[in-house]
This record gives C-alpha cells, sequence and structure tokens, in this order.
C-alpha cells in the first residue's frame, strides 16, 4: 500500500511512487519489506525487527532512521500493537502485519488537508493519532477516581478498592509510552542525518509539548490514586478502630459481671448470701447499676 504525501494522502501504485517526485508513505508487511526493501535505497544499517518489539523507539543509520512502535490498546492497556518503520529524505515505509499502521494513516487520508505538505507534517499527524484520545482516557479516570472518593467519604459498602490499582497500573503503562514517544520525538527533532527541513522541526517540538502535558496529566492522576488508596487506608482503619472501640466497651461492661458470676460460682457451703431470700434480686440490681454507669462513664468520655 503506497501513498504520495500531497496536500492530501494520494494513494498510488507501487509504479506511480518510482516516477514521483514527493515524498511518500509505504505500508508493507514483513514478507513484502524482506522482498522489496532494496527498492527503497536507504542506507540501513541497524534493520527494523517487526518481529520482537518491546518498545517505541527511533535509531540513527548512516542514511535512514529506523524504529519500532509498541502502542498500547486504549481499551485494554496490557496487549500492544507492534510495528517496525524505516524512514529517509524521501519517505518513510512502515512494516507492518497487525494494520495498526494503516488505521492511522487511513483517518490522516479523510481527515487532514495540508496546506503545505512534507514528510516531517505527515509523521506528526501520525504520532499525534497515537495520542488523540489520551485527554478523554485521563478525564474518564478522573471522574472514576473522583466516584470513588466520594464513595470512600459516603462509606459504601460495595466499593471497588482494586479497581484503584487497575487505574494506576494502566497509568503507569501510559507514562511507559509517553516517556518513549518523547524519545522518539527528540530523536526527529535533532535531525541528525539532516532529513528534515529546519522550518518543519517546530513540528516535533510542537508534539513534545503536547507529550509533556499528557505526562504531567499522568503524573497528577498518578499521585491522586495514591491519595484515594491512602485514604480508602485510612478508612478502613477508622471502620476497625470503631470496631475495637466497641469491643473493649463491651468486654469492660461485663468484666465486673463475669468477676460477680465467677464469685458467686464458687459455691462455698457457707456463703451466707446462698442461703439470703433477697440475694437474686440485689445482684441482679447491682449488675444493672454496672452497666448503667459504665455506660454513663463512656458516653462522658465520648467513648460512645
Amino acid at each position: 500500500m503506497f501513498f504520495l504525501i500531497k496536500e492530501v494522502l494520494e494513494e498510488v501504485n507501487k509504479s506511480a511512487l518510482n516516477s514521483a517526485t514527493e515524498q511518500y508513505v509505504a505500508i508493507l508487511t514483513t514478507k513484502e519489506w524482506e522482498t522489496d526493501k532494496e527498492t527503497f535505497d536507504m542506507g540501513i544499517e541497524i534493520e527494523p525487527d517487526s518481529s520482537e518489539i518491546f518498545s517505541t523507539m527511533a535509531e540513527v543509520n548512516y542514511d535512514s532512521l529506523t524504529g519500532t512502535f509498541s502502542i498500547p490498546d486504549r481499551s485494554n492497556l496490557s496487549s500492544d500493537s507492534t510495528f517496525a518503520f524505516a524512514l529517509d529524505e524521501k519517505g518513510i515505509v512502515f512494516i507492518d502485519d497487525s494494520g495498526e499502521s494503516e488505521k492511522y494513516i487511513r483517518n490522516i487520508q479523510k481527515t487532514r488537508h495540508w496546506k503545505l505538505p512534507s514528510l516531517e507534517r505527515f509523521i506528526y499527524d501520525f504520532l499525534d493519532q497515537i495520542i488523540k484520545d489520551d485527554l478523554r482516557l485521563m478525564e474518564k479516570y478522573e471522574r472514576e477516581l473522583d466516584s470513588m472518593e466520594q464513595a470512600i467519604l459516603s462509606e459504601e459498602e460495595n466499593l471497588n478498592s482494586g479497581r484503584v490499582n487497575d487505574i494506576r497500573g494502566d497509568i503507569r503503562d501510559l507514562l511507559i509510552h509517553y516517556e518513549q514517544l518523547a524519545d522518539m520525538a527528540q530523536e526527529f527533532e535533532e535531525n541528525e542525518n539532516c532529513f528534515f527541513k529546519t522550518d518543519n522541526l517546530r513540528y516535533f517540538r510542537l508534539y513534545l509539548n503536547r507529550i509533556a502535558r499528557l505526562r504531567d496529566r499522568s503524573v497528577s492522576l498518578r499521585d491522586y490514586t495514591m491519595q484515594i488508596r491512602d485514604l480508602y487506608k485510612a478508612h478502613l482503619d477508622i471502620k476497625q478502630n470503631r470496631i475495637m472501640t466497641i469491643l473493649t466497651v463491651v468486654t469492660t461492661i461485663f468484666m465486673p459481671l463475669t468477676l460477680i458470676v465467677g464469685w458467686y460460682g464458687m459455691n462455698f457451703k457457707y456463703m451466707p448470701e446462698l442461703e439470703y431470700r433477697y440475694s437474686y434480686p440485689i445482684v441482679f440490681g447491682v449488675s444493672i447499676v454496672i452497666v448503667v454507669c459504665s455506660l454513663l462513664f463512656f458516653k462522658k468520655k465520648k467513648w460512645l
């Protein structure tokens, strides 16, 4: 699949690509790249390997730039879409068996109309496609965390505390992804091989600013998840302290009653109270007085 970078991306066949003067975009499978890579005449020393991709990165070759993309799926950040690329001053080739790069390029083809078409502008728009919905994703996480905070303060019982850790893990993965995208954009901005026009390097600076804002938002959300976790832990501690307070009060109230029961449970033969007619009502009354006095004491101390 081949495109020329004109005012819009114009899809062409391979023969038209060879005779065109405009910069190009190509999407090839790994097998097609192995067959046709010599026709692109790129001075590649570090061969892009699309079979083992673990990160987003760019590497400078003698007369080209090569690298890889590892893009987390925003609906499930534990899974990634991966592909490789190679570029020089003539254009960029994506080596992709996943179809992810084609999806981004089709979106650019539908939505972008350039007054000053260039490879640099295409790369900016392509990188922008990767993060275009991330601000909404951050807002969704923030609303979810706000709801959790309100649920904790309202002492709701059905709070899913494990979700906080899930969001924190997602934010961590996004932060790593943003760091890698920033490193790639910096590599492009350095323009070591002079593939890019100096005036167009502003696109990469603009992208770095966008990444920096997303990274700051992610760090803020990560800190928020830690605050929510601490708040939940404090809520559990308070709840546990209340339970312990109630148990302590109950134990303290029944301690003298237990003493009375133990004392009069000895059943010695010459205990005068055993024969006294009013012993039971007296012990019962004393027990009631002890309970009432204990409750009044705890109330005065604000332990109840």
